[in-house]
């Protein structure tokens, strides 16, 4: 078995798509597996192969997937590269055998297994920007820049900083995964543009939590005297906002 293995980026799995693909074609579909690094536990059979990214190929397998299925399918296609989920590229490359023999219609083949679970991908990426877009607090640093640290499952920063471009277009802000140590930037009336962070860049970046503005206390204030003591349902409140998401809500810290 041959494993094509690529680090957790758009352009790199479309490439590692690509070069598998092309291998597929001579020894068979069956015989190709895809898993994105790090990789924990090597087989001692398989043979594996890294796969880093060619913008030239990324663009090949995109324009394919638009023009041979359609460009709703390459949403989910995208949506399910943006999974923690271990199992997200292998499925990604089940689904587009599929959709490479059957074309627009593949969506709705909901008897085929490798459809259905590129679908329950696509909802669970998501629910999960849904969520972090509901869960962001910006923390001001003088009043000139708004910084919003997030740890999701999934890679989804990108899709929450759509959403606050299009609420926040005139404001410098910055979104920041710690997880995957990126940040999605947006200039003042500027387009978003994601960064990979330096480790040194990412220590000074962390900091900013500490900042508190006259927001930040009014907010806690308000949260906390809003509730009604009799009503309070703690199981109820962890299955809206679950505990591994408040770590950087402001209104559960001391």
């Amino acid at each position: 078995m041959k494993i094509y293995t690529c680090k957790d980026r758009l352009e790199d799995i479309m490439t590692c798509i690509y070069d598998a693909w092309a291998d597929a074609l001579l020894i068979g579909h069956d015989q190709i597996r895809l898993k994105k690094e790090p990789i924990f536990q090597a087989t001692l059979l398989d043979e594996y192969i890294h796969v880093d990214g060619d913008s030239f190929k990324a663009e090949k397998v995109t324009r394919s997937i638009r023009r041979d299925i359609s460009s709703r399918a390459y949403l989910y296609v995208y949506y399910a590269s943006l999974s923690a989920e271990e199992d997200a590229l292998q499925a990604i490359y089940n689904f587009l055998r599929v959709g490479f023999s059957m074309g627009a219609g593949v969506l709705e083949n909901y008897t085929n297994p490798h459809v259905m679970r590129i679908i329950e991908l696509y909802r669970s990426v998501g629910n999960e920007n849904h969520h972090f877009r509901e869960f962001a607090r910006f923390q001001s640093l003088d009043g000139r820049v708004y910084v919003s640290h997030l740890e999701p499952k999934s890679d989804v920063i990108m899709l929450v900083g759509r959403h606050f471009a299009d609420r926040m277009p005139s404001e410098y802000w910055m979104i920041i995964d710690d997880n995957r140590k990126t940040i999605c930037v947006h200039p003042k009336d500027g387009e978003n543009y994601l960064r990979y962070l330096t480790d040194g860049e990412f220590e000074a970046l962390r900091k900013t939590e500490e900042c508190e503005d006259e927001y930040t206390g009014m907010w806690k204030t308000f949260f906390h005297t809003i509730g009604i003591k009799e009503r309070e349902n703690y199981v109820c409140q962890r299955n809206l906002f679950p505990i591994w998401k408040r770590k950087h809500a402001v209104e559960f810290k001391e």
